[in-house]
């Protein structure tokens, strides 16, 4: 057996008492506490930045395809739904889904206010089981094979300011050349809290905007695309393009909602520099604790120098005390770390003001990737410290240090 690691396992906190048991606790103890606190912070970065991106996604699409024009307008030009890119992209694989839709702005009558709005018109080509979880009551729309049912879906904030509510029937009047307006009637509610949606989006029917705009049957607004990973977004632009009709434009949802994403990004700094404070702290508590366990074996050490060990051994007597320290802090880390990840996402324990942070509980992400180089980088960094306080080994006097007390 290793000689060193012998000793070292002789002196863990296991076989120590008093003083070394209680130092060998609180190093076990801060080092599982920072890991800990790190996972957190990751799950629920990654948590709070993948749900607020999936409803801006779910909503638009990871890209929009529409005509060209110079117009600022909210409309879009129309263009037909048969066009090439409607057969070509069947050809890109990473395509999940593609949607038709049409904007259309209004005006909605309540019994003491009037509301702008802009009704977003869907298709039967609409992925409504993806949006049924933003419906907080009522139902989605039943779009017809032919004609229009006449019905909509109001945003909450909407519904709550003109106090309307499911199977209410109201008027909407379009501004246009000459004003139209068309009695539909309330059927479900949806909620996002994002405000760029919630304030100012209804859920209407595509062919009521085709009606109002004398469009052909064949013609919309746009195509919102779902591709298959959201972080190769930019890599899939150029090949979405190259498919397209030479009259049409892409739009990504990145670019469109850019203050959302730069924001998320912006997250991002802060986590990264509130990891590096705790990292920092439970390393430097390491080295130090380290010391602390070195200077009370100050007595052995020379005792060993006395029968002939030599630096080297020594030192590799209280590096294997630290591993075994940095071993049982990652274990109780990791534990409380994901444990208490576990315990969020499947209980929601901690809620969240929807209002201020766009949804109504802690989110939490499963990024295994980030977890495991956490557990490696404090690992590697936490070892190449306890090499600093073990270099005071070959300083170490025997006949003094014997003498010490």
């Amino acid at each position: 057996m290793n000689l060193s690691y012998f000793i070292a396992k002789r002196i863990s906190f296991k076989k120590a008492g008093g003083f070394s048991a209680t130092i060998h606790k609180i190093a076990v103890g801060s080092l599982a506490l920072g890991l800990a606190v790190s996972l957190i912070s990751f799950m629920v970065l990654g948590g709070f930045q993948s749900t607020v991106s999936e409803k801006v996604y779910g909503f638009t699409g990871h890209y929009q395809v529409q005509r060209f024009t110079m117009s600022n307008s909210f409309e879009e030009a129309p263009f037909s739904e048969n066009s090439k890119f409607s057969q070509t992209h069947l050809n890109l694989p990473f395509i999940t889904k593609v949607q038709s839709f049409a904007h259309k702005a209004a005006l909605i009558k309540g019994d003491e206010e009037v509301q702008g709005v802009l009704m977003k018109g869907i298709g039967q080509d609409f992925d409504t089981l993806g949006f049924k979880k933003y419906v907080i009551d009522g139902r989605m729309l039943r779009i017809p094979d032919e004609g229009t049912s006449n019905e909509i879906m109001l945003s909450q904030f909407i519904a709550n300011k003109l106090l309307l509510k499911v199977g209410d029937k109201i008027t909407l009047y379009f501004v246009q050349d000459p004003p139209r307006y068309r009695r539909v009637e309330v059927v479900g509610i949806f909620q996002t809290y994002l405000e760029n949606f919630d304030e100012k989006i209804i859920i209407g029917e595509l062919q009521t905007i085709r009606s109002l705009n004398d469009w052909t049957k064949d013609q919309i607004g746009g195509m919102e695309i779902f591709v298959d990973d959201f972080n190769n977004i930019e890599s899939y632009a150029p090949q979405i393009e190259e498919l397209m009709d030479y009259d049409l434009k892409l739009i990504s949802s990145q670019d469109k909602f850019l203050e959302i994403f730069d924001w998320l990004k912006l997250l991002d700094n802060n986590v990264y520099v509130f990891i590096g404070l705790i990292g920092f702290v439970a390393i430097f508590n390491m080295g130090a604790i380290l010391f602390i366990l070195i200077m009370e074996r100050t007595q052995m050490i020379g005792l060993l120098k006395a029968l002939g060990s030599t630096n080297k051994q020594i030192r590799s007597i209280f590096f294997w005390n630290g591993i075994n320290i940095l071993l049982r802090g990652l274990l109780i880390g990791n534990a409380l770390g994901l444990g208490i990840g576990l315990l969020q996402d499947q209980f929601k324990l901690v809620p969240l003001d929807a209002a201020s942070y766009y949804m109504s509980y802690v989110p939490i992400d499963w990024n295994w990737p980030a977890f495991i180089l956490i557990n490696i980088g404090i690992t590697i960094l936490t070892a190449a410290v306890l090499w600093i306080p073990v270099m005071v080994i070959s300083r170490v006097d025997p006949i003094r240090s014997i003498r010490f007390d």
